[in-house]
């Protein structure tokens, strides 16, 4: 039974790929660790025994996993997990045998570990040699181009009263929770209830659109009026729907935040 590390900061983003290594019978795989940050993977990979394959999400609160390789060496194979396919390019120059898109597809998850399998069996080395990384470039840009690349919700449904609305996801300044409830903000400054979590719907939105600046607020682009400079190195958003609002950007997130920004 191979061991396996995954790496991802979103709790139920982690134990969904848990649940589906568990479930998936083609390669025999047990959990040896689930990490949360770069901080963590570095410390692992410093002190403890290598897995046989990890799973890392690209996109971490402290920073781009990529930085756990510039920080520390990882000689075992590495199957990227991310909402981002902008990285495609920069994973394949890793030591990585695969790059998967979220929400993760069981097929994919399957093809990736039966590659891993057979690398394990030949006992080949986890790098992509020079002369194959071009075709391994191509596989994932194919594979990112196929219908089973996933596709971002457009709009949202919702009950209001005894009708049904459907809001483009265009119309939507903001996703927010609040006691313990999920809401949407339209452009028009109309809020509706919604039967997702703040977890769920970042991995529903594209995005290049929207970004998760704290545990409660989901935020598009244009919502944004300004950005201010805030204690502990946060950022204070202003928010043209809510400009009363204290929406700051988690102290953890404002590098990744200032990278969607740059995007």
């Amino acid at each position: 039974m191979l061991r396996a590390l995954i790496l991802e900061d979103e709790p139920l983003a982690a134990n969904r790929l848990a649940q589906l290594l568990q479930a998936q019978t083609e390669v025999p795989l047990n959990v040896v660790a689930t990490l949360a940050s770069v901080q963590e993977a570095v410390q692992y990979f410093k002190e403890q025994r290598l897995p046989d394959v990890a799973f890392f999400d690209i996109q971490l609160g402290d920073g781009l996993s990529f930085e756990i390789l510039e920080q520390v060496e990882v000689h075992c194979p590495i199957i990227f997990t991310t909402a981002y396919d902008a990285y495609a390019l920069r994973a394949f120059k890793a030591n990585s045998i695969d790059y998967l898109l979220k929400p993760i597809d069981e097929e994919d998850l399957t093809k990736a570990l039966q590659k891993l399998q057979r690398l394990t069996a030949s006992s080949a080395p986890a790098t992509p040699a020079p002369d194959g990384s071009l075709q391994l470039l191509q596989q994932a840009l194919q594979q990112l181009q196929s219908p089973s690349a996933p596709a971002y919700k457009n709009r949202f449904v919702l009950k209001v009263g005894e009708h049904l609305r459907a809001i483009p996801v265009e119309e939507i300044d903001f996703f927010y929770s609040f006691e313990k409830a999920t809401f949407l903000q339209t452009t028009d400054n109309r809020r509706f209830a919604l039967d997702y979590t703040m977890d769920q719907l970042e991995q529903l939105v594209n995005p290049q659109q929207f970004f998760r600046v704290n545990r409660g607020y989901l935020v598009q682009l244009p919502a944004i009026k300004d950005i201010i400079h805030y204690t502990n190195s946060r950022l204070k958003l202003v928010l043209r729907q809510h400009p009363q609002e204290e929406v700051l950007v988690s102290r953890e997130r404002v590098s990744t935040f200032r990278a969607w920004l740059d995007q």
